[in-house]
Formats: structure tokens, C-alpha cells, sequence
């Protein structure tokens, strides 16, 4: 899309973060990509310059227009899909069937999800997962702040009954590294990527292609930031799971294709282990 350079500017910067933000709402990759293509739609008919801050902007704008998609599903007897859905349309098996995955957590995480209400869930995401101050908060949701903090509270809550494991779900260390990396893989910047990998960073990939899985294995800063460029910097949309441990759902053309479990190390990725089905 051709806009002013501010804009593209922020396209490239913020795009990653605003895509993973509206996932974390609504579950479903295609309406979190719907969802950052509208707001940057509206930036670029707003006066960029007179933003101070323009993710906070896009924050808030996104946090609308998912609390608006919640809503209206909400209204239609609809529940939104688990955090996971690929392709509904595709006979093809999901590989995300075939990824071990903290199961119980997860499964537990997603069934809370369903439960709250699109008020709980949007002031749940913006500032428990994002960090977001409830005074702008209240602005995205249209409510006053401390009906934000209760709302945030009330989920908090049903979280910690359902999974007494998910008080890691938020931990800030691991938003920060994800977001960097996530936002450097999407972007296709090896020297982004490789200031947040571990010097001693190692990874395998699971290979899910062929008569049986195949693994690669790669070792060091510049051949694991190369082969993650590879997979994801052409185009793949990626996004957080919200475990308890850092792990990225990456989607190619609103199909899941690969799942990458991080572990951290003095705030950088000290080891990846994903399992990728390259198939188009």
C-alpha cells in the first residue's frame, strides 16, 4: 500500500506488534490482519504529525474495533474460535495437532478465553499481556477506568481458578523478547533478529514434509538468524501464544505452517525448537 512515509514507517515498526495484539482478542489470525489493515487504513486519513504517540494510537484504535468484532459476534450467538484456528475450509491435518505443547495449560487457557466477555477479554490483553495503562484502556473500551481495572480483575480471576500455572501468561520478560523477535522475523531484519538471540543460540526444526519428520539442527547467531529468515521473513504473519512459556504461531497465507517454542536466557533466545509443515 503506497502512503506518506510516516506511515509506512509505522506500517513496518508497529504492524507486527498490532497484528499479535488483535489475535490475542480474537483468535483468529485472518480477523487480526483485518483488524491491523483497518487501523492503518484510519491512520492514514488522521494527521500522523499531530500523534504523539503512534502505537499507543493504533492500540487504542485496534482495542475498539476488536471490543466492536466481540461484540457483534457476542450478539450473533457466535463464540469466537480457539487461539489456535488455521484454515477451517482446508481437509488438510493441522500441525498443530501434532505439536507437544504444554497441553493442559493451553487447554485450559483457551477454555477461559471463551468464557469472558468482550469487555473482560479486551482489558485483560491490553493490560495484562500488553502492559497498557487503564486510563487508555478506557478509551478503547468506552468505559470508565475502574470498570477497566474490574473487568481486568474479573478475568484475572477466573484464570487463576481455572490454571493456577497461567500467572505466568504475562510475564513481562517474556512479551518483550517475543515482540522483538517477532517484529524482526516479519520484517526480514537479520540484524534486529540476531541482537536478540543469545550468542550461543541453538535451534531445531521438526520437518513435517515427506514419509517421516526430519530434523535440522543449526548453531550460533548468523546460520539460526538466517534459517529463521528463510522460513519466516517471506511473507509469513507471526503471533504469541499465550503460554506459559514464549512460544510464536507462525501462519502463511492464514495457514498455520509452523509452531516455535523459545526458551530464554538473560532476556535474549537461548534455544528454538519448532516444528514446521513447509507444505503450500
Amino acid at each position: 500500500m503506497t502512503q506518506s512515509p510516516a506511515v509506512e514507517a509505522a506500517w513496518r515498526s508497529h504492524r507486527p506488534y498490532l497484528v499479535n495484539l488483535a489475535y490475542q482478542m480474537l483468535g483468529d489470525v485472518g480477523e487480526a490482519e483485518d483488524v491491523a489493515q483497518e487501523a492503518f487504513l484510519r491512520l492514514s486519513r488522521a494527521d500522523v504529525d499531530a500523534i504523539d504517540d503512534v502505537r499507543g494510537w493504533l492500540t487504542v484504535v485496534a482495542g475498539r474495533l476488536c471490543l466492536d468484532q466481540l461484540r457483534s459476534s457476542r450478539t450473533r450467538h457466535e463464540r469466537p474460535d480457539g487461539m489456535e484456528r488455521a484454515d477451517m475450509a482446508s481437509t488438510e491435518p493441522d500441525p498443530a495437532d501434532r505439536v507437544t505443547l504444554d497441553d493442559e495449560v493451553r487447554a485450559a487457557m483457551l477454555e477461559v478465553l471463551r468464557r469472558l466477555s468482550p469487555g473482560e477479554r479486551v482489558s485483560f490483553v491490553l493490560h495484562d499481556i500488553f502492559g497498557m495503562p487503564f486510563g487508555e484502556i478506557a478509551a478503547a473500551v468506552g468505559r470508565p477506568v475502574g470498570t477497566c481495572r474490574q473487568l481486568a480483575r474479573r478475568a484475572r480471576g477466573k484464570f487463576a481458578d481455572a490454571a493456577p500455572r497461567l500467572a505466568d501468561v504475562a510475564a513481562s520478560e517474556h512479551q518483550l523478547v517475543t515482540e522483538r523477535f517477532i517484529t524482526a522475523c516479519a520484517n526480514g531484519d537479520l540484524d534486529a533478529l540476531t541482537a536478540v538471540l543469545d550468542p550461543a543460540v541453538w535451534g531445531v526444526a521438526t520437518l513435517l514434509s515427506g514419509k517421516a519428520p526430519r530434523s535440522q539442527r543449526s548453531e550460533g547467531r548468523d546460520a539460526v538468524g538466517r534459517r529463521l529468515i528463510r522460513y519466516l521473513g517471506r511473507g509469513a504473519t507471526l503471533v504469541s501464544g499465550s503460554v506459559s512459556e514464549p512460544v510464536v504461531f507462525a501462519f502463511r497465507d492464514r495457514r498455520l505452517f509452523a509452531v516455535l517454542v523459545l526458551t530464554l536466557r538473560q532476556g535474549r533466545v537461548h534455544k528454538i525448537e519448532a516444528t514446521v509443515d513447509p507444505r503450500p
